[in-house]
C-alpha cells in the first residue's frame, strides 16, 4: 500500500504515497480529526477544496452514537455522512482509557461505561475490529493498552504484554475478516527506549499494513519526545507506512518526519481555531487580541486560502469576541489549509534535497517547545 518517491539526505524524511482503495494519498500527510463523523465547524466540500483526502473518525464515539445499526443501516459511515476519499478510524482505546474509574480490563479485552449515560459495555480486539469493518474504514486501528505519561515500569510492562496479546488476536482475525480494510499495529513503552524497541520488533514480525506509534504527545517533556522519535526511528519498517498517532503541532510534526514518520493526526488545528488562534507563516496568531481590533489585513498576507483572499483581522476578531459561529468556520478552514499546505511544502522540500533548511526555517517561528 506504500510506494517510496524520495528520502532526504540528511534525515530519515521520506515522501511518497499510500493507495487505499483508490485513494491515492500523498505522504507525510495530516489527517484531520472528525471524531464522530464531521470535521468541526466545516463541510465536507470544505475539506474537499482544500485537498484532503484522508480523514480520521473515532470508533468509540461512533459506536456509542450514531451507533452500530445506523451505521449499518447506511452501508458504512462513507454513505452516512457522504464521504468519497479515504477513512482512518482509530480503536477508541485511548478514550476508554481515558475514562478514570469508568473501565476494568479483562482477558480478553476492556469493560467501560460510556461517558454519556453511564451504559456498560465490552471492547475485545476482535469487537472493535468488526466495528470498524461496519463502519467500513480503509485502516482500521488495533485494541491497545495505552497507559498515561508517568506510569511506572510494573504498569508499563503490563501494557506491553496487554497490547501484544491484543495485537496478535487483532491481525489473525482481522486478516480473515477485514478484506477491504488494512489494519494497522500499535506500538507502546511510554519513554522507555527499551520497552519501545521491544514493542516494535513484536508488532513489525506481525503481518500488519502498516505501524503506528501511540502513547506520544501524551504528557511527556519535549526532550523525550523527541529520545524516542531519534531511537525508534531508525528501526521502523521501511516497506510500512509509519503513523505517529494524536501528534499534530508544527515542532512535532516537524521531528516526526524527520525521523522518518509518514503520517499525522490532532485535533490541534480545529480545536485551536474554535477558540481563536490561527496558525501562519509568522506564528500563531490570538484573533481575540486588543492589537487586531481595527486591522485590514489577512491573518497571513503569503496564505492564499479564501478566508485570507476576503477576510481581515479585524473582521475576524469581532467574530470571535461576539461568539458568532461563521467566526469558528472561517478559522477552521483557515487552519486546516495552513496545514495542508506545510505538509505540501515539507513533501517539496524533501524532494528538493532542502528538508534540513525547511526544518530550521520552521523551528525558528514555532520553537521547539
Amino acid at each position: 500500500m506504500l510506494k517510496i518517491k524520495n528520502y532526504s539526505q540528511n534525515s530519515l524524511a521520506r515522501t511518497g504515497y499510500i493507495d487505499l482503495n483508490g485513494t491515492i494519498v500523498q505522504t507525510p500527510v495530516f489527517m484531520p480529526v472528525g471524531t464522530r463523523g464531521a470535521i468541526k465547524a466545516l463541510s465536507l466540500e470544505d475539506i474537499k477544496e482544500i485537498g484532503y483526502k484522508l480523514i480520521l473518525a473515532n470508533t468509540y464515539h461512533l459506536y456509542l452514537k450514531p451507533g452500530v445499526e445506523i451505521l449499518e443501516s447506511f452501508h458504512g459511515l462513507k454513505n452516512f455522512m457522504s464521504y468519497k476519499d479515504a477513512l482512518l478510524t482509530d480503536s477508541g482505546g485511548f478514550q476508554i482509557f481515558s475514562l478514570s474509574g469508568l473501565f476494568q480490563f479483562m482477558d480478553s479485552g476492556v469493560k467501560f461505561q460510556s461517558h454519556i449515560d453511564g451504559s456498560k459495555h465490552e471492547f475485545t480486539p476482535e469487537k472493535v475490529l468488526n466495528i470498524q469493518k461496519t463502519i467500513g474504514s480503509d485502516i482500521a486501528m488495533v485494541l491497545d493498552d495505552c497507559p498515561p505519561y508517568g506510569a511506572d515500569k510494573e504498569r508499563l510492562a503490563a501494557s506491553l504484554k496487554r497490547t501484544h496479546q491484543w495485537a496478535k488476536k487483532s491481525i489473525e482475525y482481522g486478516k480473515k475478516e477485514l478484506s477491504n480494510q488494512k489494519i494497522f499495529g500499535i506500538v507502546q513503552g511510554g519513554t522507555d527506549i527499551d520497552l519501545r524497541k521491544n514493542s516494535l520488533a513484536f508488532l513489525q514480525d506481525l503481518p500488519f499494513d502498516g505501524i503506528a506509534l501511540g502513547g506520544l504527545s501524551v504528557g511527556e517533556p519535549r526532550e523525550l519526545y523527541a529520545k524516542v522519535l531519534k531511537e525508534i526511528g531508525p528501526f521502523l519498517d521501511s516497506k510500512r507506512p509509519r503513523y505517529l498517532m494524536g501528534v499534530g503541532t508544527v515542532p512535532d510534526i516537524l521531528e516526526g518526519v524527520k525521523n522518518g514518520i509518514d503520517m499525522f493526526d490532532c485535533v490541534l488545528p480545529t480545536r485551536n481555531a474554535r477558540n481563536g488562534q490561527v496558525f501562519s507563516s509568522k506564528g500563531k496568531i490570538n484573533l481575540k487580541n486588543e492589537q487586531h481590533k481595527y486591522s485590514e489585513i489577512p491573518i497571513d498576507p503569503k496564505c492564499d486560502c479564501k478566508v485570507c483572499k476576503n477576510y481581515s483581522l479585524g473582521y475576524l476578531r469581532h467574530l470571535h469576541t461576539v461568539g458568532e459561529l461563521l467566526g469558528y468556520t472561517l478559522s477552521t478552514y483557515h487552519n486546516l489549509y495552513f496545514y495542508f499546505r506545510f505538509m505540501q511544502d515539507m513533501r517539496l522540500a524533501i524532494e528538493n534535497s532542502s528538508f534540513h533548511e525547511f526544518y530550521n526555517e520552521w523551528m525558528s517561528i514555532y520553537g521547539p517547545v
